[in-house]
């Protein structure tokens, strides 16, 4: 008995420290953090809906059937589905106190998170071109507002990140900068997870409906 207990004592011992969470500001971050995503959760939502309601008023102008490519779209969405894996990648070098693994991986999460944007630079362009500007009608205002908000949040998440991964850089891995990652990466999620319901209610029901 006494040598199953100091074995799972030793086991315990030996389990990574979440140093995000050994303290009270970096429990009260990840708490806050949740409140904030509850709020950008309930602005994307009006986006949607904004979309959903206008997505007919193209005005003679080309509608999502004429506009879409799914194989760009889809390209792009995978893309920020590895980033999001990436993210994962980094913080658990982080939890392994592994400050190389944890910039590495976060550096392949911004370099991919650029990658997107120019993919989405490069499909806005396109649009433009094929007649569907910010201003041509209801459709073009509702579709770029909502995409632009979300590829904002993506370049957002690219400066973060680079400027916590400055930090980390400088500081290491410590009570301080380990929430500021962990915190960064949840973000992350929270970007892909509104782009999934972008792919799939903007451009599939889009491309078949």
């Amino acid at each position: 008995m006494a040598s199953t207990e100091t074995q799972q004592a030793q086991t315990h011992a030996d389990a990574p420290v979440q140093l995000e969470k050994t303290t009270l500001e970096g429990r009260n971050k990840i708490l806050g953090f949740w409140l904030f995503i509850g709020a950008e959760t309930v602005l994307f939502a009006c986006l949607f809906g904004t979309y959903l309601a206008l997505q007919q008023s193209t005005v003679g102008g080309p509608n999502q059937g004429e506009l879409f490519s799914i194989p760009l779209v889809a390209l792009a969405t995978v893309i920020l589905l590895t980033s999001s894996l990436t993210s994962v990648l980094g913080i658990v070098g982080m939890h392994q106190h592994n400050v190389k693994k944890t910039q590495f991986w976060f550096g392949v999460t911004v370099l991919l998170g650029l990658a997107f944007l120019i993919l989405e630079i490069y499909e806005f362009y396109h649009y433009v071109h094929e007649g569907l500007g910010f201003t041509s009608n209801a459709f073009g205002s509702s579709f770029y507002t909502l995409l632009g908000t979300h590829g904002a949040h993506v370049a957002f998440g690219i400066v973060w990140i680079t400027g916590l991964m400055i930090q980390v850089a400088k500081q290491g891995l410590t009570k301080v900068t380990t929430p500021k990652l962990y915190v960064a990466s949840l973000y992350w999620h929270f970007v892909d997870v509104i782009w999934v319901f972008i792919f799939t209610v903007v451009y599939l029901m889009g491309k078949v409906g």
